[in-house]
């Protein structure tokens, strides 16, 4: 189970980068189900859900500037 809740894609925080966070609903009805890390390729991916059905979203590598925020319930 992942420990990330939210994930921020770009070098401008507040005003230029894009939010994603667990249970938001996106994409048509989806929801937001999990944000995992990728260690072998460095890479940092959001999975949706619709259905009971879940599908591989988005994808952000580790040359673009991300901000992680981690749920503290362990």
């Amino acid at each position: 189970m992942s420990n990330i809740r939210k994930i921020s894609i770009g070098s401008d925080y507040k005003d230029g980068a894009m939010h994603y966070s667990c249970g938001q609903e996106v994409y048509g009805g989806h929801v937001i189900s999990n944000i995992l890390h990728d260690e072998k390729d460095e890479s940092y991916n959001i999975f949706i859900t619709k259905s009971n059905e879940v599908l591989p979203w988005k994808k952000f590598n580790k040359n673009m500037a991300i901000s992680v925020e981690y749920d503290l319930k362990y």
